[in-house]
């Protein structure tokens, strides 16, 4: 393992994403295997590295000293959420054939968003994953507001 495989930096910060899942096999599976990551480590943590970032995974777990009131579980409703994974893609049209025929259930195909083409995944624990390609934002075109807002 080479220092630059890991989420390591020797100066500055990087941002990385981590992910409490209900079996580290099945969801290192899933980011290597069908996203097309590369497994630096198995386990304790897992760690993938995912085009420029890196998926950590580990399994929940109740309070620890450095988070004496926090525990780590996976989603329980897939219906509700407070953050996603956001992954840009060159060719979404691509990317949604070459996922989907590996294994990956979209929630959508890719839908025209004006400043972007985008469609959403989940991972095997439920962890809602956006996948877009920009297209009107290139040119100045923004989204509509979020739904909602006005």
């Amino acid at each position: 393992m080479r220092r630059e495989d890991l989420p390591a930096p020797e100066t500055g910060i990087l941002l990385t994403h981590f992910l409490t899942v209900r079996d580290v096999a099945r969801s290192r599976a899933f980011y290597s295997e069908i996203l097309g990551g590369t497994v630096v480590l198995e386990e304790n943590p897992c760690i993938v590295r995912l085009a420029n970032g890196w998926i950590i995974m580990n399994p929940g777990g109740g309070p620890t000293p450095d988070k004496p009131d926090v525990t780590l579980r996976p989603p329980e409703d897939p219906g509700t959420t407070s953050s996603f994974l956001n992954i840009r893609v060159a060719d979404i049209q691509e990317c949604h054939r070459e996922w989907s025929a590996k294994g990956a259930e979209f929630l959508t195909p890719p839908i025209d968003r004006k400043a972007e083409l985008r469609c959403y995944v989940r991972d095997p624990d439920g962890y809602l994953i956006e996948v877009g390609q920009a297209t009107g934002l290139l040119e100045g075109v923004f989204a509509d507001p979020p739904a909602g807002s006005r």
